[in-house]
């Protein structure tokens, strides 16, 4: 589970900040009411649910996509040639471009608390290392490892390590100024570093995924009757589900993915197995609907958001989405993000603009972040718990919509544009 993340200087973040997943200690009769909305893992208190607010152009999507581009160094990096340029931008002003960027990740496995951090230029990586928390009668922090590139010319010089890691250094002969140790680690065998990266590989869902044919048909067969209920909860008429097994003969496709290029390669013709949906309407149950062409967008985006959150909900996954409203309607947003406050361990951290769920009877304080941009095109992340006059009692959402927390567009009025296109 993801405790804290902190960024700086990745897109329009120049100054570090820091979106906080751990439970403010909140003793509100509201948020005691709330206590679905975390969980408690040895003695963190933590959220189940996070939402970015901001502006259009606020950045916000750069959160999102910062964090997005920092784990998928974790599983990328092992295969970075040296002429790779990392695929992010820096701060572009006040000299900005040639400073660190950085990334830093509190999370837990198994129960145990790891500290995960890495500065990097676009052109190399600079510091690296990793830290765990030994609980007892006091919490200590522990290095497995720690990198620094300028701390002198050998590997020697350069990498201290615990002895966590079996052979740490031949790892570390191994990685190169474009490579994180932690992905060359995994790509090793070594334990330690195959565990870190199947957590971000299978633990941190960066987006909805496509399924499988084999966990699509179990959940079609064990989630249906979830599956229906969600989907007449949107006001859908479907009143069956099932699927067909086909066999069809296609080119096979070899992808091969990298931050700064995408290569594609056809390996032959082959025989494989497509599941194919049909579905059934409450007007005439008899009738088959192939789902794919006679399906609107929203019913299938639905569908298969549902198939996403259902996996990450029963494996205590976390998922990362940006603008979650995207062809759903807000009440189907509001049934999401309450699944998640429903399961017993799984997290989402999402940006939207669905004001309704701004609504302290739902959500803590600690649970809406907002991002705002400033007159040199910073953006900052804070929480409506930073606003510590602001009453549990008020309405949040209509003080969000006047502008109290910022994180608004400002619109002038347009009447000079319109008189300018009418006189051309």
């Amino acid at each position: 589970m993801i405790l804290e993340i902190r960024l700086a200087n990745f897109f329009s973040i120049r100054d570090e900040v820091t979106l906080d997943l751990r439970a403010a200690s909140i003793n509100s009769k509201k948020a005691k009411a709330l206590k679905g909305n975390q969980f408690s893992i040895n003695d963190n208190q933590i959220l189940k649910s996070v939402a970015i607010y901001g502006a259009n152009a606020s950045g916000k999507s750069n959160i999102v996509k910062a964090i997005r581009f920092c784990c998928r160094m974790i599983f990328q990096s092992h295969s970075h040639n040296e002429d790779v340029t990392f695929n992010f931008s820096p701060y572009k002003f006040d000299g900005y471009e040639d400073k660190p960027s950085s990334f830093f990740i509190r999370f837990l496995i198994d129960h145990r608390e790891y500290e995960y951090a890495f500065a990097l230029t676009r052109n190399e990586i600079i510091k690296e290392s990793l830290h765990y928390y030994k609980v007892g009668k006091r919490k200590t922090r522990t290095r497995i490892f720690e990198r620094d590139e300028h701390a002198g010319k050998t590997k020697r010089e350069k990498y201290k390590f615990s002895t966590l890691i079996k052979r740490p250094f031949d790892v570390a002969e191994n990685t190169s100024k474009k490579t994180l140790y932690i992905s060359r680690a995994s790509q090793m065998d070594r334990e330690l570093g195959k565990e870190i990266f199947r957590y971000f590989n299978e633990k941190f869902i960066l987006q909805y995924f496509i399924l499988n044919n084999e966990i699509l048909k179990h959940r079609l067969s064990v989630d249906k009757a979830f599956l229906l209920s969600a989907l007449q909860i949107a006001d859908s008429d479907i009143v069956d589900i099932d699927y067909e097994v086909e066999k069809v003969r296609a080119k096979g496709v070899s992808i091969s993915l990298s931050d700064s290029n995408e290569s594609i390669t056809q390996t032959g013709e082959q025989e494989i197995e497509k599941i194919k949906l049909v579905t059934y309407h409450k007007h005439s149950p008899e009738t088959p609907f192939d789902f794919e062409t006679e399906e609107s967008d929203g019913t299938k985006k639905l569908l298969y958001v549902l198939l996403n959150v259902i996996d990450i909900i029963q494996n205590g996954k976390i998922l990362l989405i940006d603008e979650i409203e995207s062809s759903l309607h807000s009440s189907i947003v509001e049934f999401i993000v309450d699944l998640f406050h429903k399961s017993e361990n799984s997290q989402i951290i999402f940006s939207t603009h669905n004001t309704n769920l701004i609504d302290l009877n739902k959500v803590r304080k600690d649970q809406i972040y907002f991002v705002d941009k400033d007159e040199t095109g910073n953006s900052t992340l804070y929480s409506l718990y930073d606003f510590k006059d602001f009453r549990e009692n008020m309405d949040a959402e209509k003080g969000y919509l006047q502008g109290r927390f910022d994180a608004i567009p400002y619109l002038s009025d347009p009447s000079s544009l319109i008189i300018e296109l009418e006189n051309g």
